[in-house]
């Protein structure tokens, strides 16, 4: 029984100096517990863990984009579910980033479009951005994607900050403070749709502004990463006609010095796997590696890269 013991102990140990068996232990960024991303990051991780030997990845909660790139430009998580724009601010060192480009930051490809909604309490008479003068609004965490979203619109509508009560809070917040009756509107960038206007459309009702005619066309003018979408009627309770608004990418994201190989393979697992991967989170049916190689402006990993010209895509 002794020698049995330590023969296997010696084996487990040969193993574990030749990396044979050695688990690869990565985080992914994702987002709030309320947001798209960590739902669907929680799908790409179990996806890499399930089809790749010896993987082992976590979908970590955080404050989403920004702090995101941060966090794999530091090594502090090598994946990252990211907006397109704030990935461009961060690889150029502009915008919230304020002349500090992250160096360490490369794409993988975008994943599903990512749209701008604006949502306000039914009682609140909003029936536009312009009505929001004002009002006590929630523009997403502080140096989030979506503060800066909402900054970039409001340009287009001749707003600032200092026309709203700006509040600093997360998609769950947000929506609690409309319910409660603290907070008049918010601004959701996210997949549609999104939990949390879903509960509160269910709970309090809410009512949908859009983004169209002129104005929008000149926040897509400055601001190249924003493409017009529509919030289909009846995405939300109560909402039942079609809603114009602006959508930019969510983008995986990677900490640019992991090894080829490894990304090469989680690239692969993804777009090899897509219909788990839709049957798994409604987003992944809108994954496809025909648009991941779209919007982005931010140099592909060389291992994403291999995947995609094995495509003929690059």
């Amino acid at each position: 029984m002794k020698r049995s013991f330590f023969g296997a102990a010696a084996i487990a140990a040969l193993l574990s100096l030749c990396g044979c068996n050695e688990k690869k232990n990565y985080i992914l960024a994702t987002g709030g517990t309320s947001g798209t991303y960590y739902a669907f990051g929680g799908v790409l991780a179990n996806l890499w863990n399930t089809k790749i030997e010896n993987m082992n990845v976590t979908a970590q909660s955080t404050g989403a984009s920004a702090e995101n790139l941060r966090l794999i430009n530091n090594g502090d998580a090598e994946y990252a579910i990211v907006q397109n724009d704030v990935m461009d601010y961060a690889y150029n060192g502009t915008d919230m980033f304020n002349g500090t480009a992250l160096t360490n930051i490369a794409s993988i490809g975008t994943l599903y479009p990512e749209v701008v909604q604006i949502a306000a309490a039914k009682s609140s008479g909003i029936k536009s951005i312009h009505d929001l003068r004002g009002k006590r609004v929630s523009v997403g965490d502080a140096g989030s994607g979506v503060e800066f979203n909402v900054k970039q619109i409001f340009e287009g509508y001749g707003m600032t900050f200092d026309d709203i009560k700006k509040n600093n809070l997360s998609f769950k917040e947000s929506a609690e403070g409309i319910q409660n009756g603290t907070l008049d509107a918010c601004f959701v960038t996210a997949g549609v749709p999104n939990a949390a206007l879903q509960e509160l459309a269910f709970t309090a009702g809410l009512v949908l502004i859009p983004v169209n005619g002129k104005e929008a066309d000149e926040i897509m003018s400055k601001y190249g990463y924003y493409t017009k979408t529509v919030i289909p009627g009846g995405t939300y309770k109560g909402t039942d006609s079609d809603i114009d608004a602006l959508a930019i990418k969510a983008t995986l994201a990677v900490n640019k010095n992991v090894d080829e190989n490894t990304v090469y393979e989680m690239t692969k697992a993804i777009f090899e796997n897509l219909e788990e991967l839709g049957n798994s989170h409604a987003k992944g049916k809108e994954v496809s590696a025909d648009s991941a190689v779209t919007g982005v402006s931010v140099p592909f990993h060389p291992g994403a890269e291999r995947y995609y010209k094995e495509l003929g895509l690059k």
